[in-house]
């Protein structure tokens, strides 16, 4: 995995193993892999893989099961989409907005844009 710069590994981890339960690669009450199986797959330290299990369990997205190993909580996928669509709101949104008033876009052009996209990822989905 290649991480960026400004953002904690453990943080880049957790959001990766949160995009593999929205995926569908993990599902709800299943296991995931192990800390050092997960350390060993993105060439990581153990601790830091810990520390991004860690993050995950306390937002209640994974839990343990003592001896068993962690799997995905029954929350994890409303737990995820309702983090990142505030993260979306709060952090992209404000930016896009200013965007397109500083370019004199309308919404409407946007709406057009967001219906355009939709119908070609539908028929994408079809074919």
């Amino acid at each position: 995995m290649i991480f960026k710069e400004g953002l904690p590994i453990y943080v880049q981890m957790a959001e990766r193993l949160s995009d593999e339960i929205l995926q569908g690669t993990y599902v709800v009450d299943s296991k995931i892999p192990g800390v050092r199986e997960y350390s060993a797959l993105l060439e990581v330290n153990v601790n830091t893989a810990v520390k991004a299990y860690d993050y995950l369990s306390q937002r209640g997205i994974i839990y343990t099961r003592r001896g068993l190993g962690y799997f995905v909580s029954p929350e994890a996928r409303n737990l995820i989409l309702n983090a990142r669509r505030e993260e979306f709101r709060q952090e992209v949104l404000p930016d896009f907005i200013r965007r397109m008033r500083q370019l004199d876009i309308p919404l409407s052009v946007v709406e057009a844009a967001y219906q355009e996209a939709e119908q070609a990822e539908t028929s994408t989905s079809k074919a």
